[in-house]
């Protein structure tokens, strides 16, 4: 057995958290302003551009500011939009709605938004940034007050947290400013919260699920740059949620459905929602001859302007999803992400110029005086609309909201509350029955997984865990019927012993997908989401 040894650690100017598109638009930015600055990103995926999943079309508006010169560079936004559908779903037909002006895609691109990353990863290092994939951020480090920057996880630790044969030591990267680009539900961002009391004065965050497959189809029924999105069946008019469809790329079709976690029927699964939904006669034209070819899913941070929380703190700032800057209505957050990374960079670049120290306060009125602000603040109703009103209420809002106000509306409507708090109990709601899969159109979650590429050490610690693991059964099973074993669109949480009247939960952490959604959907919080080793989880394809 090998025995620990103190780490070892690194100085940098500036570390950033993630290496998504917010991180590496700061890490750019900061270049570009300070040539000299030595900036580090830390990314817990095997590669970048691993752990990305998203939609996704991108608007350029920020790409426009950070490298003007991009298409000459030969950034991989190929496919442009071209056409634009909005329907709502019955079971068996559809109505072709208006398409609303926050969902008008005129200008954009359909793109793979990990490849989208691996292209800012290699502009960023060719600036001089120092990129470290397959190193897990675990610790923010502090000291006086303030962080110093960040500590990687050790490698080789069994489960018992003894150090293996092959252990290695994390390493301390430390910096005058740490910039947090964790995405959503990040789990350092989750231990700032607490300590630096960053939500204290705004509202709970609110989040979705998306659950995505990318299928490929024979060419002569690709229809590139159709963007088709859909509201209606299968949710009922009380549950948020919604499909996309585009056509891009190389005969591809990106599919995906996304439901708000502040749902209340404990029998409800998310993934089984997405392949029901690939069933209906106007879904199911789009995959007739093709195959697919990978499969992911994340959470998502919904909660938008009132849910933004204090961005800074002594050392350091919070950029991109892990501050909730994605725009639900517009169903984009890349650009709004880069943007955020940017100002922050700007900020960070000034305070060191300035060599001041105690945090980068610039990056706040920076951003309340940007175009970011004014656009999340334009669509702040629509989304706690549809939680408050339902569907076709919230449509109707977001129409006088759009139509009318203009996004001026002189009221703001708010999240009540967090979304595990609106589970109603198992035995109060309808059992909800899922047709069983046909391996051609439908699939189960364990196949589906396989095709994620999702890997993870089996003798290491264990990285979801149960703060009190007797919830588990008290609570979960015996008033939800353990709702973890239906929204985890990976199959790790699993009920065993039941019918012998001793039912028991089995963790299934190895498939673990990285999406987050137990750490946010647990009715007592009793789950906590840990960065496994370095590498760790999903490897996203070129094309996701």
């Amino acid at each position: 057995m090998a025995e620990r040894v103190a780490r070892e650690h690194m100085d940098f100017d500036v570390v950033v958290v993630g290496a998504g598109p917010s991180g590496l638009a700061a890490a750019i930015r900061l270049k570009q302003l300070a040539p000299d600055a030595a900036v580090c990103v830390v990314e817990k995926g095997a590669e970048v551009g691993a752990h990305i999943l998203s939609g996704a079309v991108v608007e350029p508006r920020a790409l426009d500011e950070l490298l003007p010169d991009w298409r000459e560079r030969g950034a991989p936004l190929t496919t442009q939009a071209r056409d634009d559908r909005f329907l709502y779903l019955t079971k068996a037909s559809s109505i072709r709605l208006p398409t609303p002006p926050t969902m008008n895609n005129h200008g954009n691109y359909i793109v793979s938004l990990g490849d989208v990353c691996r292209w800012l990863g290699q502009q960023a290092e060719a600036l001089g940034v120092e990129i470290y994939p397959g190193f897990a951020a675990t610790e923010a480090l502090e000291e006086g007050g303030r962080v110093i920057g960040v500590a990687t996880g050790d490698m080789g630790v069994n489960r018992d947290g003894e150090p293996g044969p092959n252990y290695a030591p994390g390493m301390e990267l430390r910096a005058a400013y740490t910039i947090f680009a964790e995405g959503c539900r990040g789990s350092l961002t989750k231990t700032l919260f607490e300590r630096f009391r960053l939500r204290q004065g705004c509202d709970p965050q609110t989040y979705g699920i998306g659950v995505k497959e990318l299928w490929e189809i024979p060419k002569e029924n690709h229809r590139p740059g159709l963007i088709e999105h859909s509201v209606g069946w299968p949710m009922d008019s009380a549950t948020y949620g919604g499909s996309w469809l585009y056509h891009w790329g190389d005969n591809l079709i990106s599919y995906g459905f996304v439901v708000g976690l502040d749902y209340r029927n404990p029998w409800l699964n998310p993934f089984e929602e997405m392949q029901r939904l690939k069933t209906h006669p106007d879904m199911r034209k789009h995959f007739e001859g093709g195959r697919r070819i990978a499969y992911g899913a994340r959470a998502l941070s919904e909660g938008g302007f009132q849910s933004v929380p204090k961005l800074t703190f002594p050392g350091g700032c919070l950029v991109g999803d892990t501050a909730g800057f994605l725009n639900v209505p517009k169903i984009k957050g890349t650009h709004t992400a880069m943007k955020s990374g940017m100002l922050a960079a700007e900020a960070v670049a000034e305070a060191l110029a300035a060599d001041r120290t105690p945090e980068p306060v610039a990056y706040a009125e920076k951003l309340r005086q940007s175009w970011l602000w004014d656009e999340l603040y334009r669509v702040r109703n629509i989304r706690p609309g549809f939680a408050k009103f339902g569907l076709w209420g919230g449509l109707l809002n977001a129409a006088i909201d759009t139509y009318v106000f203009r996004g001026r509306a002189p009221w703001t409507l708010h999240h009540a509350h967090p979304d595990n708090t609106t589970l109603m109990e198992a035995d109060a709601v309808p059992r909800i029955a899922y047709p069983k899969p046909d391996g051609k159109l439908t699939f189960d979650r364990l196949s589906s997984v396989f095709i994620s590429n999702t890997n993870h050490a089996e003798d290491q610690p264990g990285h979801l865990r149960l703060r009190d693991p007797d919830l588990a059964i008290t609570v979960n099973w015996n008033k939800y019927r353990s709702p973890e074993t239906r929204y985890c669109p990976a199959g790790v949480y699993e009920i065993v012993g039941a019918e012998e009247g001793d039912p028991r939960l089995q963790i299934n952490a190895q498939n673990c997908v990285h999406c987050k959604t137990c750490d946010i959907k647990d009715p007592t919080q009793n789950i906590d989401w840990v960065p496994p080793e370095g590498g760790g989880g999903p490897v996203y394809p070129g094309g996701m």
